[in-house]
């Protein structure tokens, strides 16, 4: 009965409190006027025990007072490594090889190149980058003499372009006997005729020696009107390849992440934490490696903490990228052992089980505040790996304090990456993509990301899949960048480093999100709609 009356009796008094009169909008101070919550405020683990995901954040817009246009999208990759395009290709075997790596350093970013391969294999696609030179293909795929025009037409579906150089044994380093185009192949009835019958022979041909510089061979082509250039060796042998449209590229990407001495475009590698990885990082820095990730599911292990001294004590011009790790102690561990950035996530990938598997992880808005705050101490730069599903996820990766976003699935099904596309049932076109943790990667060599090497019963941490087409990443990186520079905008952050002061001086602000408000953020009440990502 007594509990009861102090109850009522609380309840009157509050009842009774007098009414806060209203200020006068004169008056009104900026702290009246701030809505929302910092990330301290929502991360503060003393009085919150929840994880949190990008979707479960909405960053609060301020004021713009800029354009769109004027958004600086720089960052840091590592230490040393800057980015005019804060997005990294990750590791896996769907995602990234040499083809992946050209086009992210073209447009400003980096390609990590997977580790699913043998040594020598893995040094030759770092070596391929390295090569590099816009307008110079360097591996033109090549068909011989005898192939016929019905399987020239299935490979130009495979591939998607329509000329090829005809060499004696059909591969790049034979000697060069013609030059197959879409102007030699249209007209014939017959698509059994061999490709010796109706190419354009090499005596025909505009032909340039080895060693021609790009501005020279430019200059041949607009002299003879044609779209291709065969770089020939003395011998004849084909050793590149100019065409007039990668010319082009020379200006169309003034954003390329370059080595400033030499202007070589970076490339990243991934290696394991096995004895035989120094063997691996041995190769790979003579094939011109600018940075290496130890690829572990969990980074913070002995066998790391030892590769990544012996590589800095080693090798100390090459980046060391630790990880993953998702805690703040995980990352201490690993900078105190000389990382030169922190790769975050664990278990929140779209084809990762980890967490279902192990019960082991977090959640990945948490992990990358809560591990970026302790590396800003050490001035060392996160790569926010994982859960990254639309250009509003980089914003929220960038805005918790990451240095760049490292993207799997958001970039599978490129036209860049591994493998080749088929058709589904209802005719879409697909790429197969899988996870590291998967059966098949680990069965190519990945369980050592895992532990599991000597394992008999490997433990998947990962699915396989396919994903959709989405072009080439030189149309699909600018969407995704547009997108970041009208959500820093929308933020009323002109740059990346503008927008992380914000974060630290708790002026950028946050909403947790309900169920029902996420809803309301995506597509809804519709019968039916069509997803279109950018202007074709």
């Amino acid at each position: 009965m007594a509990a009861a009356t102090n109850g009522a009796t609380n309840g009157k008094d509050r009842s009774r409190s007098p009414r806060k009169e209203l200020k006068d909008p004169s008056k009104l101070t900026e702290k009246d006027l701030q809505d929302g919550f910092s990330a301290q405020e929502i991360f503060n683990s003393n009085t919150n025990m929840s994880g949190y995901t990008y979707d479960d954040l909405i960053c609060l817009p301020g004021h713009i007072n800029f354009g769109v246009h004027d958004v600086c999208l720089s960052s840091r990759f590592s230490r040393k490594i800057h980015l005019k395009t804060p997005i990294v290709s990750s590791p896996m075997d769907t995602v990234t090889e040499s083809n992946m790596a050209i086009a992210m350093a073209l447009e400003g970013g980096i390609g990590v190149i997977h580790t699913n391969l043998s040594i020598e294999a893995q040094a030759n696609e770092v070596a391929r980058v390295k090569k590099y030179k816009a307008g110079f293909i360097l591996d033109p795929v090549c068909v011989p003499p005898t192939m016929t025009l019905e399987q020239l037409d299935t490979l130009k579906s495979k591939l998607g372009f329509t000329g090829f150089p005809v060499t004696e044994s059909g591969h790049m380093g034979a000697k060069l006997l013609g030059l197959v185009t879409k102007r030699d192949t249209d007209f014939i009835q017959d698509r059994q005729t061999r490709l010796s019958a109706i190419m354009t022979p090499v005596k025909d041909l505009v032909t340039a020696e080895e060693g021609i510089e790009l501005q020279t061979a430019n200059q041949l082509l607009q002299k003879s009107k044609k779209g291709k250039l065969p770089i020939l060796t003395k011998g004849g042998l084909l050793v590149a390849l100019v065409a007039r449209t990668d010319i082009k590229k020379n200006v169309e990407f003034p954003n390329a992440t370059k080595d400033p001495n030499n202007k070589q475009l970076l490339v990243a590698a991934a290696i394991g934490t096995r004895q035989n990885d120094q063997d691996r990082v041995k190769a790979l820095v003579a094939a011109g490696v600018d940075a290496v990730i130890i690829d572990s599911s969990q980074g913070d292990s002995v066998f790391q903490h030892q590769m990544v001294k012996w590589i800095k004590t080693t090798f100390p011009n090459v980046q060391v990228v630790a990880g993953n790790v998702v805690t703040k102690q995980q990352a201490k561990h690993l900078i105190e052992c000389g990382a030169d950035a922190l790769r975050v996530g664990m278990g929140i990938g779209s084809i990762c089980t980890t967490q279902e598997v192990c019960a082991c992880g977090r959640a990945q808005a948490s992990a990358v505040y809560n591990v970026a705050k302790l590396a800003a101490l050490y001035d060392v730069p996160i790569l926010a790996d994982g859960g990254i599903s639309s250009p509003g996820h980089i914003v929220k990766a960038l805005s918790l304090g990451a240095g760049a976003a490292m993207c799997g699935s958001l970039l599978a099904g490129t036209s860049e990456t591994p493998g080749e596309y088929f058709y589904s049932e209802d005719g879409k076109r697909l790429k197969r993509y899988r996870g590291m943790g998967s059966i098949d990667a680990m069965k190519k060599g990945s369980d050592d990301r895992y532990f599991g090497t000597t394992s008999a019963i490997k433990v998947a941490q990962g699915v396989s899949g396919t994903v959709q087409d989405k072009g080439s990443i030189h149309r699909y990186i600018p969407y995704l960048t547009q997108g970041l520079r009208h959500g820093m905008q929308d933020i009323g952050a002109q740059s990346v480093q503008q927008l992380q002061s914000m974060l630290q001086a708790g002026q950028l602000r946050f909403e947790l999100r309900s169920a029902a408000a996420q809803r309301e953020g995506g597509v809804h009440g519709l019968h039916s709609f069509e997803r279109k990502l950018f202007d074709s």
